[in-house]
């Protein structure tokens, strides 16, 4: 075993006892630094300021984000040897620092919406929807209706939601709770799912393996973009969750609401939904600002 590799795993150790850092943060930056390590001839752990600017290199093809989460991945590397008292410096400063934008998240319409749900919608009555349709019913009122993240809602348990109870406690990135209510509709939802799963089962989207994958969570959401006759390239669980944010946003949502809702522990993160609702804003200001109803022509 070189020093790398023992190095990494103290410090990814450290990472999910201290941090609470989910299996695929713990994957990514396990992945990060053994691709450094090598790049470095696996003597990453006591590099110094003139290797670390040879990261370019390895780096050239790849976006600003890549580099910038690689470059941090590494900073939060060489801060845990500096603390920990494996080195007495600390040579990342001289890593390169991209600057970066924060991609405008993908939404959806109303009618998009709208159409999704008529997708699923079968002629029959509730008594009658299809197993198939009953579960896709479920999926869309929960990522669209609460936010939940794709993650977030394939783990749920099989009783995590019940008709009298309006919200649910999750678990979130980097094991933190909120509280998620949850609409009639989506419990109404859940309700005529549950009646098809197993009363043994543990998971409500059970599967042979335990819980359905997030893989085929997107493929079951592509599907029913192609049935609702939408771009499937626009469409993902986390878009669903976008349009739950942004919809809230333009229906009056206060911002810190809807980042306790989001579960964002930066209101940044949340900020980033504010774009989309710049011509409410402004309608707000001609409306509702003192001046908008005077006439100040002479």
């Amino acid at each position: 075993m070189t020093n790398d590799v023992a190095l990494i795993d103290r410090f990814l150790e450290m990472m999910a006892a201290e941090s609470g850092a989910s299996p695929n943060t713990l994957a990514a930056y396990r992945s990060d630094l053994s691709q450094a390590s090598e790049f470095l001839g696996r003597q990453m752990s006591g590099a110094d300021r003139d290797m670390m600017k040879k990261f370019p290199q390895l780096w050239g093809d790849l976006t600003n984000s890549t580099v910038s989460r690689k470059a941090s991945a590494l900073r939060r590397f060489f801060g845990f040897l500096l603390e920990e008292g494996f080195r007495d410096d600390d040579p990342s400063d001289a890593l390169p620092r991209p600057s970066s934008s924060r991609s405008l998240p993908k939404i959806l319409s109303h009618s998009e919406i709208a159409k999704l749900f008529e997708a699923i919608e079968n002629t029959g009555d509730d008594e009658t929807i299809s197993p198939k349709n009953a579960r896709l019913s479920a999926i869309v009122e929960l990522l669209y209706g609460s936010g939940l993240r794709a993650s977030e809602l394939i783990a749920l348990p099989r009783k995590a939601i019940v008709v009298d109870k309006p919200f649910l406690i999750i678990s979130g990135k980097g094991g933190k709770e909120r509280l998620v209510p949850i609409s009639d509709r989506a419990r109404q939802a859940v309700a005529r799912w549950k009646v098809h799963v197993d009363t043994d089962e543990k998971f409500l989207f059970p599967s042979r393996k335990g819980h359905i994958s997030r893989i085929r969570l997107y493929q079951m959401i592509k599907d029913l973009a192609v049935q609702a006759g939408i771009n499937p390239t626009k469409i993902s669980p986390h878009v669903l969750r976008h349009a739950f944010a942004t919809h809230l946003l333009e229906g009056g949502a206060d911002l810190r609401a809807l980042q306790t809702l989001l579960g964002h522990s930066d209101i940044s993160t949340t900020q980033i939904y504010t774009h989309v609702d710049g011509a409410r804003l402004v309608e707000l200001v001609n409306r509702r600002h003192p001046l908008a109803n005077r006439n100040l022509a002479r």
